[in-house]
């Protein structure tokens, strides 16, 4: 019978992932206006070690008191910066050393598992309503979609930021051991 980890367990296993965790990831919000979807970003993004959130356009301000709801207190462990623009967002991205992959159902784009997302990445989601602009999409690196294969043709964007997120982390972790146990036994082996 499996049961819950305790909360020294769940530090020990995250801390495990956080040191074998070399590669970067950013994220560009773009006019995501409503406080629920920013604050449920944000939370995923302090969950998976995201370094900067830049917050480009009319997006919603991690102050407000519904993106404090749903964020719950994440939005105060997080680098953010609010631009104007995307393109500001995008430029100061590759000034950071990343390359920005935009999400987005889009002509050119690739299926998400087959985008170029290992090393330092910054992603980019759009609004709620359009998704990303025009400018936003002509300056990012890579273009990638989510494949979907439901009668419904888009996800929200908290859920999309969620698994372009994951998807980039994985494919950082695909090969690494899946606990710490398991870790220090193949470093033991490997010292023999």
């Amino acid at each position: 019978m499996s049961t819950q980890l305790r909360p020294t367990d769940v530090k020990r296993l995250n801390r495990h992932w956080r040191r074998r965790t070399e590669g970067r990831i950013a994220l560009i919000v773009e006019s995501v206006t409503q406080p629920f979807n920013l604050g449920s970003i944000l939370r995923t993004c302090a969950t998976f070690g995201v370094e900067t959130v830049w917050l480009a356009g009319n997006s919603a301000d991690p102050t407000h008191p519904q993106v404090g709801k749903t964020a719950l207190g994440t939005e105060h462990k997080l680098h953010w910066e609010k631009v104007p623009q995307a393109a500001e967002a995008v430029a100061a991205a590759h000034a950071g050393g990343f390359r920005v992959a935009a999400i987005e159902l889009a002509r050119g784009a690739v299926p998400l598992h087959e985008a170029p997302l290992e090393g330092d990445v910054c992603l980019a989601v759009g609004a709620e309503d359009h998704g990303c602009s025009p400018a936003l999409l002509s300056k990012a690196d890579t273009l990638a979609y989510i494949p979907q294969i439901g009668r419904v043709g888009s996800l929200n964007v908290a859920v999309a930021a969620a698994v372009a997120i994951a998807e980039t982390r994985q494919r950082e972790w695909r090969d690494l051991p899946a606990t710490a146990e398991d870790a220090d036994a193949a470093e033991a082996a490997r010292i023999r």
